[in-house]
């Protein structure tokens, strides 16, 4: 079990690091990076809060660079003050493991799904547009994560369509 563990936990890390290096070229002095710019970032919140109101549910939100660091974090009125750490939590995870942080959950058992700071539960997805990654949102605050990863790809849609057309 351990040893699975270990192999899967390396073979991870060595296709992240693998992807890294698909775009980057060692003759490049410096590289080009997307990034959201806040009234695009406090888009995606607004609409991600507004999904999970009109499903009946207060959550908190958080969106992330495609570092894992946070732009915006908005807790609903009566969001459990609890969802904030863990929106954000799931925001960071996503963002540093190219993934939705609800698809993780392969990792259990490894070092890494224990670690401090990742949440490798659903309600993190990437922000990704015309073959480029922005970053992430995270929410919580749901009954469940598959409700709180609706209410993020319900934000996330909301600037889908102006990024892929180059609008933002």
């Amino acid at each position: 079990m351990i040893k699975n563990t270990i192999g899967v936990t390396l073979a991870s890390l060595v296709m992240a690091g693998a992807n890294m290096n698909a775009w980057a070229d060692e003759s490049q002095l410096s590289v080009s990076v997307k990034r959201l710019s806040l009234e695009s970032a406090q888009r995606v919140a607004q609409a991600t809060i507004a999904e999970c109101r009109k499903q009946g549910y207060q959550v908190s939100v958080t969106v992330v660079d495609r570092n894992g660091v946070p732009q915006v974090m908005m807790r609903d009125t009566l969001g459990p003050p609890v969802s904030v750490s863990i929106s954000q939590d799931k925001a960071y995870t996503s963002a540093n493991f190219m993934a939705s942080s609800g698809g993780l959950d392969r990792l259990k058992g490894s070092p890494l799904y224990y670690r401090d700071g990742l949440a490798m539960i659903a309600g993190g997805v990437l922000i990704e547009a015309g073959g480029q990654v922005y970053g992430a949102v995270g929410v919580s605050g749901a009954p469940g994560g598959e409700i709180d990863e609706s209410c993020a790809k319900a934000g996330v849609s909301a600037i889908t369509e102006d990024l892929e057309m180059g609008d933002l």
